[in-house]
C-alpha cells in the first residue's frame, strides 16, 4: 500500500517527535545518574575497600570511580565523595571518642547515632571484620587453657599481672581488655619481628588485627567471645543522604552479605604483594557476583 505525501509527512513528523522524546529521556536519565565517587584514604586497605564498592556499583550498571583523600570523612561530609567505606569502631571513635560500645550491633547503632547530618550508613558486613586481636604462642595457650589450638580472650584476666605485649609501630590497640589493664606495648618495626618475639618468649602476646594477612599459623589468636571485650570493627559503607537511588544503595548493601574476613585478608595479601587494589576487588567480585 502506497502512502500519500500528507500522510508520509505526518508519519515523519510523528517519528521525529518520538525520537526526540526518547533522546531527551535518555539525556535526562544520564543527568539524573552522574558518576559516583567512592572515596578512601590513600592507604592500601582503604583503597581496596573503595575498589570493592566501586565494582559493586559497576556490576549493577552504574558509573563509579575511586578517589583518595587524606580526610575522606571530610570529603564525604562536604559532598565531594558520595560513598566512603569505613570500619564501624574506628568511625565511632572518630565521631565520639571514648565510646564504650563493644559488640558489632551496639557499635553500629552508636555509630549511626553519631553520624553528622547528611551522612547515612549502609549495611555492615557481619562476617567481615578487622579488629584488634592478641596472638600468643602455642605454649602460652596450653598453659592458660590446656590446649595449644585455641584460647579465649577471657583467659587474659587470670594472667594479667606481668603481661608483656607488643605492637607494630604506628598501630593502635586497646589499653585494657575487660578488667585487665595492659601495660604500654613494646613497639616493633614490623610483624615478622614482633611475631618472632612472641615465639621466643620475649613477649607474652602481640597485637595485630583479625584480617592481617601476615598472621602466622603457628601462633594462637585469642578469640573474642560474648560479651565482646574488644570493640567491633566491621566494614560499612557511609554515603551522602539523598545521593543514591534505591538500586545503587542495594548494590553497596549487597557487599555486606558476601564479604568475609578470610576474603578480606586474602585480598589484602594480594595488594601487599603489589597487586592493584581495583583489580583485586574486581577479581573477587567476579568470583562472588552480587544479586545471586
Amino acid at each position: 500500500m502506497r502512502i500519500g505525501r500528507p500522510a508520509a509527512a505526518l508519519l515523519a513528523a510523528t517519528l521525529a517527535v518520538v525520537l526526540w522524546a526518547g533522546c531527551a529521556t535518555h539525556t535526562g536519565d544520564q543527568r539524573a545518574r552522574p558518576e559516583l565517587v567512592v572515596g578512601s584514604r590513600p592507604d592500601p586497605e582503604s583503597m581496596l575497600l573503595a575498589g570493592i564498592y566501586v565494582m559493586a556499583l559497576r556490576s549493577y550498571g552504574f558509573a563509579a570511580r575511586p578517589e583518595t583523600a587524606t580526610d575522606s570523612m571530610a570529603k564525604l561530609d562536604s559532598g565531594a565523595f558520595t560513598v566512603v567505606p569505613a570500619f564501624t569502631g574506628q568511625t565511632l571513635q572518630l565521631l565520639q571518642p571514648g565510646a564504650v560500645a563493644m559488640s558489632d550491633t551496639q557499635v553500629y547503632r552508636a555509630m549511626i547515632a553519631a553520624l553528622p547530618e547528611g551522612v547515612l550508613a549502609g549495611d555492615y558486613t557481619t562476617a567481615a571484620e578487622d579488629k584488634p586481636v592478641l596472638l600468643v604462642s602455642q605454649s602460652t595457650a596450653k598453659a592458660w587453657v590446656g590446649t595449644d589450638r585455641s584460647a579465649d580472650l577471657s583467659a587474659l584476666s587470670k594472667h594479667c599481672d606481668g603481661l608483656i605485649v607488643g605492637i607494630v609501630a604506628g598501630h593502635q590497640a586497646p589499653a585494657s581488655v575487660g578488667t585487665c589493664r595492659l601495660s604500654v606495648p613494646r613497639e616493633f618495626g614490623d610483624d615478622t619481628t614482633m611475631f618472632a618475639a612472641v615465639r621466643g618468649g620475649q613477649l607474652t602476646a602481640g597485637w595485630t588485627t583479625t584480617a592481617d594477612p601476615a598472621i602466622p599459623g603457628d601462633l594462637v589468636a585469642l578469640a573474642d567471645g560474648k560479651p565482646a571485650l574488644i570493640q567491633a570493627e566491621n566494614v560499612v559503607p557511609l554515603y551522602r543522604r539523598n545521593a543514591l537511588t534505591d538500586r545503587q544503595l542495594l548494590a553497596i548493601n549487597e557487599v555486606a552479605g558476601v564479604l568475609d574476613t578470610a576474603a578480606l585478608a586474602d585480598m589484602r595479601r594480594q595488594v601487599a604483594g603489589g597487586a592493584d587494589p581495583q583489580a583485586v576487588a574486581g577479581g573477587w567480585l567476579a568470583e562472588h557476583p552480587l544479586g545471586r
